[in-house]
């Protein structure tokens, strides 16, 4: 499960929930970016998430359900090193954009992970893999949960997000030109969740390069990081 926004009004604003189960993670921050790192068996902390002094953010929620289409095959490219790259900065959001244009997305086997990535200008590019991508120039806002944007509601699963997805448009579309860091936790905290927990709610004011962000639902513990560009 996961919730990711990106509003485009005065500012850039971009809104994240990683909702976790089961799995290690980490906040770790440093100058040019806060990542949201999970501890995986082999490779061990891997950064996944989280934003970068550049003005990039990172999203990758789990599609449900998953598409086999996604699975590896003889060529392509990993969704989850796209990520990386873009969050380390080793790629621009626009080289990704080409590569998924270009070549096939993959993801891990048996699950389907998407893209919600974002640059400095507000540009959005969903990614899912085995199934496509979608570019979206500076939109006034985009969301994506746990369904793909290819299927809709065509495919049901417990934890596709649709309510997640319909709350967070509904809150967004009538949101003001004024729209700043409290409403966009405002609408993280709406779609927060408990069964699959929230256990990271971060939010990238990108035209501060700032970031903040609260861990298990705690809204009044709010941490806060300004980055700085290389």
């Amino acid at each position: 499960m996961c919730t990711s926004i990106a509003v485009n009004k005065k500012k850039t604003v971009i809104g994240w929930n990683l909702d976790l189960l089961d799995m290690e993670y980490r906040v770790r921050t440093a100058a040019d970016g806060v990542f949201i790192e999970i501890n995986d068996r082999t490779e061990g902390w891997m950064p996944l998430f989280g934003a970068n002094a550049r003005g990039d953010f990172v999203g990758m929620p789990t599609c449900w359900p998953s598409d086999a289409r996604s699975d590896p095959g003889e060529d392509g490219e990993s969704i989850l090193l796209l990520d990386i790259d873009l969050l380390l900065q080793r790629k621009t959001l626009r080289e990704i954009r080409e590569l998924a244009d270009t070549r096939p997305v993959f993801s891990v086997p048996g699950l389907t992970f998407m893209g919600a990535l974002s640059d400095a200008e507000g540009n959005v590019l969903h990614i899912v893999p085995g199934q496509g991508s979608r570019y979206y120039e500076r939109p006034d806002h985009a969301v994506l949960t746990n369904f793909s944007p290819f299927k809709g509601d065509a495919e049901k699963h417990p934890w596709m997000g649709l309510d997640r997805y319909q709350k967070a448009e509904a809150m967004l579309q009538s949101a003001s030109d004024d729209f700043d860091v409290e409403d966009c936790f405002a609408v993280l905290r709406a779609v927060a969740q408990e069964v699959c927990p929230t256990v990271v709610s971060m939010v990238f004011d990108v035209d501060e390069r700032t970031v903040y962000w609260c861990e298990n639902r705690e809204w009044d513990k709010i941490q806060t990081v300004k980055l700085v560009e290389r």
